[in-house]
C-alpha cells in the first residue's frame, strides 16, 4: 500500500488527527504547571514568550532529529525551500504565538479558546475561497458550525461571558488564528513538492529562535529559564514536534478541511485533561459530554463531504 492510499483511509485520518489534538490538548494544563515549577507569572508575557522559544526551539531540533533517524539520513532543506521555511515559521510558530501571548494577556482565557476555534473556518476559507484548492460544501458548513458550537459550549462552565471586545485581547487572538490557518493551508501546498517533516522542524527551530530574540527585547531574563522546569519543557516540545510533523503528514494527502475539523477537539482534549492534570475537577459536567457529540458530529460531517468529492472525482 502506498504511502497516499494509507494516509487517506479515514481510519487512519481519524486517529493521527485524534492523537496530534491529544497532545496539543495536554500542551494547554501542561503549560500551565510549567509556568509554575519556573515561578511565571500569569501576567509576564516576555517570560512566557521566552518559554514558548525555547520550546519551539527544542521542538524543531527534536523534529529533525527523529525524521532523519527515522528516514536515514540527515534531513537537510533544499536551497528552494528557505524561502517556503520563512513563511511557515512567521506564520505558524512567530505571528500566531506572538499574537496570542499578547491577546491572551489583555482577554479572558475563555473568550480566547473560543476565538481559537475560528481557526477551522479560515482554513476552509482560505483553503477553498483563495487558492482554490477544495469546495465548501453546504455539509462542511453545517459541520464545522456544529463543531464550534461545541467549542464554545465546552468552555461555558464555571466562566461567564461578556461581549467586551478589544483590539489588542480579542483582535490579537483572531490574528493568531488567522496566522494558524494560512500556516496549515501553505503546508499542504508544499508538501506537494516537499517534505513536511522537514520543513516543520526547520521552520520550528527558526520560529523558536525569533521568538527568544523578541522576549529579550521586551525585558525577559534567560534566568527565568529553570533547570526544575526542563522536563516540562520538553515535553511540551515533543508535543509540538510529533503532532505537527503528523498534521502536515496528514494535510499533505488529505482535503485541508478533512483534517482542520478535527481542531475542534482541541479545547475538548484539553479541558477533560486540565481536569485531570490540574485537578480541575469542576470543568467535568454534562457540557463536556454535549460538547464532545457535536464536535464528534461536526467531523463526521465534514469527513463525509470529502470523502464523497473524492469519489466523484
Amino acid at each position: 500500500m502506498n504511502k497516499e492510499k494509507f494516509f487517506t483511509k479515514n481510519v487512519v485520518v481519524l486517529f493521527g488527527a485524534l492523537i496530534c489534538c491529544a497532545l496539543w490538548g495536554s500542551a494547554f494544563p501542561c503549560i500551565k504547571l510549567g509556568y509554575k515549577t519556573m515561578g511565571i507569572a500569569a501576567n509576564n508575557t516576555p517570560a512566557q514568550m521566552l518559554y514558548a522559544g525555547f520550546r519551539f526551539f527544542l521542538a524543531g531540533v527534536f523534529t529533525i532529529l527523529i525524521g532523519s533517524v527515522l528516514q536515514k539520513k540527515v534531513l537537510l532543506p533544499k536551497k528552494e525551500s528557505i524561502k517556503k521555511i520563512l513563511i511557515l515559521c512567521m506564520l505558524q510558530t512567530v505571528l500566531q504565538y506572538i499574537f496570542f501571548y499578547i491577546g491572551l494577556a489583555h482577554t479572558a482565557g475563555v473568550k480566547a479558546s473560543i476565538i481559537e476555534g475560528v481557526n477551522v473556518f479560515v482554513a476552509i476559507i482560505v483553503s477553498a475561497g483563495l487558492f482554490k484548492m477544495e469546495k465548501v460544501t453546504s455539509k462542511k458548513i453545517v459541520g464545522c458550525l456544529i463543531g464550534f458550537a461545541g467549542v464554545v459550549i465546552v468552555n461555558l462552565a464555571g466562566n461567564s461571558l461578556d461581549f467586551n471586545m478589544s483590539f489588542n485581547g480579542e483582535g490579537f487572538i483572531f490574528l493568531s488564528t488567522v496566522a494558524y490557518a494560512f500556516s496549515s493551508v501553505f503546508l499542504k501546498r508544499y508538501s506537494r513538492t516537499e517534505n513536511p517533516v522537514t520543513l516543520s522542524g526547520y521552520q520550528f527551530a527558526l520560529g523558536g529562535l525569533i521568538m527568544v530574540a523578541v522576549a529579550l527585547g521586551m525585558g525577559a531574563n534567560l534566568s527565568e529559564i529553570k533547570v526544575d522546569g526542563l522536563g516540562i519543557l520538553i515535553y511540551l516540545a515533543l508535543v509540538s514536534a510529533v503532532a505537527y510533523s503528523l498534521w502536515g503528514i496528514l494535510l499533505k494527502y488529505n482535503d485541508v478541511s478533512k483534517v482542520t475539523i478535527f481542531g475542534f477537539m482541541n479545547p475538548v482534549f484539553g479541558v477533560f485533561l486540565s481536569a485531570i492534570l490540574l485537578q480541575e475537577k469542576d470543568l467535568i459536567g454534562i457540557n463536556c459530554i454535549v460538547a464532545l457529540v457535536l464536535v464528534s458530529i461536526g467531523i463526521y460531517l465534514s469527513v463525509s463531504a470529502s470523502k464523497e468529492r473524492k469519489e466523484n472525482e
